[in-house]
């Protein structure tokens, strides 16, 4: 009836009734001292988990702990339920399955794709979107009215111009890895450079010749690669992002017009790349990531 094990109950009971001291609760200082401040960065983001919030506060300066970020949050009833968004930890191990040399450093693979949205006014609306597949960084986002060949070039030539602009660089073809050169017994015979790796679905819009002349020229910088039917996870980042964004902040307010989801699109892009840490990234942004020249552990 006590919701305690019968021995349990009789240990306490023999306890009360000699008069002995109740064990606990023990002082926990260091949950005291942050408790307070961890439920101002949970109320400003009650869409992440107390790791982000834990590593949010150690970028700003606060010596805390995951364990005591998440006890302080319990005290408040500010964690969020078990199992929330728990199918992260799998979509990453089937991620990796995909490659059998994972890339680790930016601008080897770029993910790309179309996600609908339907505003309370204004109908359905497509959001594009590039995400670079080591550091995780959002290079370009796009809200159109239709997911047609002309939106996805758009989106990839928006992804190309900032990825140029924030590396500081005049052409984006100095960053690129290298790939093998093989003769006819496949032998290695050589290096040459290695374009940037476009990864999508098997959408009719990456399949027309409008996506098709971004593959073109002598030394092109980009090659397109489509995934195989019916597997979301080999575009998982991507498909990740889209999820990050829908749950975390587009649910979670009034939308109404495809002007509304623009600006929140485009806020939430910001967000993502400079503000929201990220486990794979040893809690970093996706934007200190992709500044980071160094090689990354696969994601």
């Amino acid at each position: 009836m006590a919701g305690i094990a019968e021995r349990t109950y009789r240990r306490r009971l023999a306890r009360l009734r000699a008069g002995d001291p109740a064990k606990g609760p023990w002082p926990a200082p260091v949950v005291d001292r942050i408790e307070a401040i961890a439920a101002k960065y949970a109320e400003a983001w009650p869409a992440w988990g107390y790791r982000k919030i834990a590593a949010l506060m150690r970028a700003d300066g606060h010596d805390v702990t995951n364990s005591s970020v998440q006890r302080a949050l319990r005290r408040r009833g500010l964690l969020l339920p078990q199992g929330f968004r728990a199918d992260r930890k799998s979509w990453a191990a089937l991620r990796r399955r995909v490659f059998h040399d994972p890339p680790t450093e930016r601008n080897r693979v770029w993910q790309t794709d179309f996600s609908e949205f339907e505003t309370a006014h204004g109908g359905i609306w497509r959001i594009s979107a590039v995400i670079d597949y080591v550091t995780k960084y959002c290079l370009a986002i796009t809200v159109t009215p239709t997911s047609r060949g002309r939106d996805a070039v758009h989106c990839i030539r928006l992804a190309v111009e900032e990825a140029t602009r924030i590396l500081n660089l005049t052409d984006l073809r100095v960053d690129r890895g290298e790939m093998e050169v093989l003769d006819a017994e496949d032998n290695v015979i050589g290096h040459a450079p290695a374009p940037i790796a476009i990864v999508s679905d098997n959408g009719p819009c990456y399949r027309g010749k409008d996506f098709h002349t971004l593959f073109t020229g002598h030394d092109p910088l980009l090659r397109h690669i489509r995934t195989r039917i019916k597997s979301p996870q080999t575009n998982g980042v991507i498909e990740r992002f889209f999820e990050t964004l829908k749950y975390e902040h587009l649910f979670r307010g009034y939308i109404g017009d495809g002007d509304a989801l623009d600006m929140e699109t485009h806020r939430f892009r910001i967000i993502y790349n400079t503000i929201r840490p990220h486990q794979a990234l040893a809690d970093r942004t996706p934007k200190q990531a992709y500044l980071d020249s160094k090689t990354l552990p696969p994601s």
